[in-house]
């Protein structure tokens, strides 16, 4: 497609790109790079400032299975939360190659449009999958509530995991890289963003838990196999963190009066 090239600006959401999808074929333009509002870059391109239309953004979303199949659906709405770089412009690439030759796009790994985004999308359910076991909860007044910090956008393909895993308790958990949260309770669910987030201070029967937690950690480990190394690889380095297993609780402070003397 000879088309003119423009820079697209648009909210960040999915509907927004979507709409930017919409938006590009209706006027015959070729997005030359995906910009937010909140980044303020300049371009070298004409700028086309994109709002977001829900309606429009339905269109693409509705032609996505019978244009692209249903593995080309999953690629394109996984690939919105992965952390690759120039996501929007890979996925442009991506629905364009795959509109013009129909499901089959999903199988030609030798296009490397279509082996990036697939090589993305199979990071961040990897990822996912990691933090349904290295995620971790603590009673906050009745919530529990947990903290993330994954590479890619993985609250949605959490949300239905933890939803049925806790179904009766009313669950927080914060997204530390992209500032969002994750809320549940009776059923009900929602993602939003979230700029400050903090744990209270823990009480002592959550201490008391955070103790049991570690000392089983510790006694299950059989010294003569210790390998850190293959620990890391099961269990990677980056997300100790928010491990319980691998922080301790700050001391209580000294008695003034023990300090002075």
């Amino acid at each position: 497609m000879d088309w003119p090239q423009f820079a697209y600006t648009y909210d960040g959401s999915f509907a927004g790109f979507l709409t930017c999808v919409f938006t590009a074929y209706a006027n015959q333009e070729e997005p030359a790079c995906f910009l937010t509002h909140q980044e303020g870059q300049a371009a070298l391109w004409p700028e086309r400032t994109v709002d977001t239309d829900h309606e429009r953004a339905k269109r693409v979303y509705r032609s996505l299975s019978p244009r692209l199949g249903r593995q080309g659906k999953t690629l394109v709405t996984y690939g919105f939360l992965t952390c690759l770089d120039q996501r929007e412009l890979c996925l442009w690439d991506f629905l364009k190659l795959g509109y013009a030759k129909g499901p089959a796009v999903t199988q030609d790994l030798t296009d490397p449009r279509v082996a990036a985004l697939n090589k993305a999308v199979l990071h961040l359910t990897r990822e996912a999958h990691l933090l349904k076991g290295f995620t971790r909860f603590s009673d906050q007044g009745g919530v529990l509530a947990g903290e993330i910090a994954p590479k890619n956008r993985v609250l949605p393909l959490l949300r239905p995991h933890f939803a049925a895993r806790y179904p009766g308790e009313a669950l927080a958990l914060y997204d530390r890289t992209h500032r969002e949260a994750l809320f549940c309770q009776g059923g009900k669910w929602a993602i939003v963003p979230l700029d400050q987030f903090s744990l209270n201070q823990p009480g002592q029967g959550e201490l008391d838990y955070r103790g049991l937690w570690r000392r089983f950690y510790d006694t299950i480990a059989i010294e003569g196999r210790y390998n850190p190394k293959c620990r890391m690889t099961h269990m990677p380095k980056r997300y100790w963190g928010t491990m319980t297993e691998f922080q301790r609780e700050d001391p209580p402070p000294a008695d003034t009066h023990l300090r002075q003397i």
